[in-house]
């Protein structure tokens, strides 16, 4: 079950980021959106009510996740940019997952949104100077400051994560 619930395995903890990484991680938030268009190619729509596993979030519920979880995630590297330690505003993902436009079978709104936004989300991370990575924003529910770094590489993760998922249900 393990490797169904985290096709790309766990997210590694990292305290230190080598410029490498960093580029790496940017590029995999740039092409998400891509990588989202080949999988859906030859798309079932009754593959939009499928889940992962039982109990799990269905594909369409997946797709509205990436638009909320990446949009609040794009807003908190700006305010770390623009301010100092800003305090993130946390969210329950389970609850927008049952939210009713979280379960709509229309998905090219959230795709649209996936791909305009990365675009600029891209865009931002290649023009942030690499000393601004070492800014912060504070998460109350870690208790803790994150820096850019680390939040880049965790939506770098989150994408990919996601996506296979995704691909696991478009599969079978």
């Amino acid at each position: 079950m393990e490797h169904i619930i985290y096709p790309i395995g766990r997210m590694a903890t990292k305290d230190h980021f080598t410029e490498e990484e960093l580029a790496l991680n940017i590029s995999e938030i740039e092409s998400l959106p891509n990588r989202l268009n080949e999988a859906f190619a030859a798309l079932k729509p009754e593959s939009l009510t499928h889940s992962y596993r039982e109990g799990g979030w269905n594909l369409k519920q997946i797709v509205h996740h990436l638009a909320d979880s990446h949009m609040n995630a794009y807003i908190r590297f700006k305010l770390a940019l623009t301010e100092e330690n800003p305090t993130i505003k946390p969210y329950d993902e389970n609850l927008w997952a049952a939210h009713a436009d979280a379960n709509s079978n229309n998905i090219l709104p959230s795709l649209a949104i996936i791909g305009g936004m990365h675009i600029r989300w891209a865009e931002m991370l290649r023009t942030t100077p690499l000393q601004q990575f070492d800014r912060t924003f504070f998460h109350p529910e870690k208790n803790r400051s994150v820096n850019l770094k680390e939040h880049t590489y965790m939506y770098a993760w989150h994408g990919s994560h996601h996506l296979g998922q995704m691909k696991y249900i478009l599969g079978r």
